[in-house]
């Protein structure tokens, strides 16, 4: 499968449509909560590690110094623009180095990313270099061996001025026995009535729960492990805190 990643290139524009920053401000909160919880020094400073296009930022930034990192040069352009307080770098998570420390690191759904344990080892590296001693740093695995669904499909409909969006997305894994699955994006996009169909695929990492904890234990975190989420919908969650 071709890993297309379209949503953070050309289809980048449909993202504030598909996902409005206000549908972040719980999981800003709560990750933000989890930090405070378990850091060992006031929270002051925040690194993003795969930022997207800010909308986690928007919340953040009323509550601590923010530095955000990512990949995609069409999905910082459009952070910046929602949020010109933080400061946005071109990054690669598992190998940045930005030459400084700060209270927290953390890193929500692009973890999802990783696609091999060297991945999310060497992610889990630079959350660790860049944490002051007594630091937190946060990540949750929206999906594990053990929770997969095969071939789960969501669906959800969208609209913003003359721009209508909707959107399926299925998971899919074709080999049980390798770390990565397959997630197909299908957008419906009308535009003043008009319809056009654009697809788009991802790869994503699928490891057993153990391994998150067993990587981030040997970086040199001193875990707690804990669950993320709201309602019906709680979903392993990992606090690593870099010893003083």
């Amino acid at each position: 499968m071709t890993d297309e990643r379209r949503m953070y290139a050309d289809l980048a524009w449909t993202w504030p449509i598909i996902s409005a920053k206000e549908h972040y401000v719980h999981e800003a909160e709560g990750l933000l909560r989890l930090l405070r919880e378990h850091a060992r020094r006031e929270v002051r400073t925040l690194l993003h590690m795969g930022c997207g296009g800010g909308h986690l930022d928007f919340t953040l930034k009323r509550h601590v110094a923010m530095t955000s990192v990512d990949v995609s040069d069409e999905i910082l352009a459009m952070a910046r623009l929602l949020n010109p307080e933080v400061t946005y770098l071109h990054g690669d998570m598992r190998s940045v180095r930005l030459g400084q420390t700060f209270d927290a690191v953390m890193v929500a759904d692009s973890i999802d990313y990783m696609l091999s344990e060297a991945d999310l080892r060497a992610a889990f590296e630079t959350a660790f270099v860049h944490l002051r001693p007594g630091g937190a740093f946060c990540t949750y695995a929206e999906e594990t061996l053990e929770r997969f669904q095969q071939n789960r499909v969501k669906c959800s409909a969208h609209s913003r001025g003359s721009v209508e969006i909707a959107f399926f997305e299925n998971a899919y894994d074709p080999d049980p026995e390798d770390t990565t699955y397959e997630s197909v994006f299908v957008y419906l996009i009308r535009e003043d009535g008009e319809l056009r169909i654009e697809t788009d695929r991802h790869l994503g990492g699928l490891f057993p729960e153990a391994t998150w904890t067993r990587l981030l234990t040997e970086v040199g975190f001193q875990v707690a492990r804990t669950e993320f989420g709201e309602q019906d919908e709680h979903i392993p969650a990992f606090v690593g805190v870099r010893p003083n």
